[in-house]
């Protein structure tokens, strides 16, 4: 019959221990390191290197919290009834942290995990009443308490060597502190003086720094201004080139229609010499004949008529070539004033114009 005990039926504490790296992904390296170990072939003997290995990473209850809290997989491993499945398993797994406190230093390798400790007898040190006359065994005892004697005045003396050695550190601890102290005092000093010196930079910067925003300021002003004043320089000058435009389309038209009127004045003068020559002629006729002296008076009237129509119409046309002259001339001094930089090509139709 299999003995229960904490444990499920054939079951050992390395199976949940191996658990616990696929819960915790940190306790693999463990788990590494003891599959790795030499010597070890028991599954005991895994799980007490597990375990040191655990306490001198300072991660056992982690682990163990992590584990107990799956209480389905510990199912497996454990009675319904075990310690590790009742409430008082995490209580054991919150005292564990308290062990975090402590630098363990175990040794791992070369021990002979898989065995049973040993267990120390002390019933030699018993005595009774058959004993009392065994020599022989009162001779055991003798050399055992002559050993425990040497024991344990070696270990007076190893403690007294360990309170001198106490004693200097002691001292050696005093002397350190007396020299951390005094050199706190002068980085303290140090400190102090720096600071000083930091709080004078720091004025001086912040003097330098309120001068550089004035003129940063000012510069920033200017700017603005001359970026005011070019934008309106700007504007001006697309205005005076718009005006430009527009006087050299007047001039245009201008001077299209002074050619369409000395072509209309020419026009009017030759029908007036031909007027001149008809009434030469008529005039002639009206000598020669003076039996259509009436009628030719009557055509005379009317020819002078005419005439007088075309002079006045060559004189309007001239006053209106006049006025147009005149029109153009004064375009032509704003062009020269407006537009001061145009070619000489259209100074000189200008000046035709104005001429």
């Amino acid at each position: 019959m299999v003995r229960k005990s904490f444990l499920s039926y054939n079951k050992t504490i390395w199976g949940p221990l191996e658990l616990v790296e696929k819960l915790y992904p940190e306790a693999e390296e463990i788990g590494a390191s003891v599959r790795d170990l030499p010597g070890l072939k028991t599954p005991l003997g895994r799980a007490r290197a597990w375990l040191r290995l655990a306490l001198m990473q300072k991660k056992m209850a982690d682990y163990l919290r992590c584990l107990i809290i799956q209480r389905d997989l510990l199912s497996e491993f454990y009675e319904y009834h075990a310690l590790m499945m009742e409430e008082e398993g995490a209580v054991i797994v919150g005292l564990l942290v308290g062990l975090n406190v402590i630098d363990a230093n175990l040794c791992v390798k070369g021990e002979d995990l898989d065995s049973q400790v040993g267990v120390i007898d002390f019933s030699m040190y018993l005595k009774n009443e058959e004993d009392i006359g065994n020599k022989e065994r009162n001779v055991q005892i003798a050399a055992i308490l002559d050993q425990k004697n040497y024991v344990e005045e070696l270990n007076r003396q190893l403690l007294a060597i360990a309170k001198n050695n106490i004693i200097k550190l002691q001292e050696e601890n005093h002397q350190l502190r007396s020299e951390n102290k005094l050199i706190l005092m002068k980085t303290q000093q140090h400190l102090e003086v720096t600071k000083v010196d930091v709080e004078t930079e720091l004025q001086t910067y912040k003097h330098s720094r309120q001068g550089l925003d004035e003129m940063y300021n000012e510069a920033r002003r200017q700017l603005r201004d001359e970026s005011q004043l070019r934008q309106d320089v700007e504007n001006e000058l697309a205005v005076q080139v718009s005006m430009k435009h527009e006087i050299e389309l007047a001039m245009k038209l201008l001077e299209k229609d002074i050619h369409e009127k000395q072509d209309t004045l020419i026009g009017l003068r030759q029908q007036l010499e031909e007027v001149k020559a008809i009434n030469i002629e008529m005039y002639q006729k009206l000598q020669g004949s003076e039996d259509g002296l009436k009628e030719k008076n009557e055509i005379i009237a009317r020819l002078e008529e005419k005439t007088n129509k075309i002079t006045a119409a060559m004189r309007q046309l001239e006053q209106s070539d006049n006025d147009l002259l005149t029109q153009t001339r004064t375009i032509a001094m704003s062009l020269v004033k407006c537009a001061s930089s145009d070619s000489q090509d259209q100074y000189k139709l200008v000046k035709d114009i104005s001429f």
